[in-house]
């Protein structure tokens, strides 16, 4: 998915350096295809959220919102942002402790001197299918039915 529905979105991608467009492009392909992969997540609707590219599950409303976004303090990285009051970050810590590079509780870190071929898809795909489906499965009632 290359094509942008929201123009103020598709001037933040046009705006950042060429190598970081095409790295965040590559995530935000991966967002789009795991959202329409994931049951219940419905359509995605992209936005701006703090001036950064941000996918939330507005139609269901069953996840918790993932921005990307460059810092120009730090040129050679590009993030995924997930929200900080979630265990989302944490879990994707425990989960795949050697897979990424983390920013606290807020964040996974690529390099752009990485080859995209060498990101670890299936992870990424689990921790962005997790975040759409946050608040469903926050929602379940325990085995006692609580």
């Amino acid at each position: 998915m290359t094509t942008f529905q929201n123009p103020a979105v598709a001037a933040i991608f046009n705006g950042y350096p060429p190598l970081v467009r095409r790295r965040l492009l590559v995530l935000r392909r991966l967002i789009f295809k795991t959202a329409a992969a994931t049951a219940g997540v419905g359509r995605i609707e992209e936005t701006l959220k703090w001036g950064e590219p941000a996918y939330l599950t507005s139609q269901s409303k069953s996840g918790s919102t993932i921005r990307l976004g460059w810092k120009k303090s730090s040129p050679t990285q590009y993030a995924m942002y997930f929200h900080c009051q979630t265990n989302l970050v944490e879990t994707f810590r425990t989960l795949f402790p050697d897979d990424f590079k983390f920013d606290g509780n807020r964040a996974m870190v690529f390099d752009c001197d990485a080859d995209t071929k060498a990101l670890p898809l299936p992870a990424i795909e689990f921790c962005v299918a997790a975040a759409f489906t946050y608040h469903r499965r926050k929602a379940r009632p325990g085995p006692n039915g609580r």
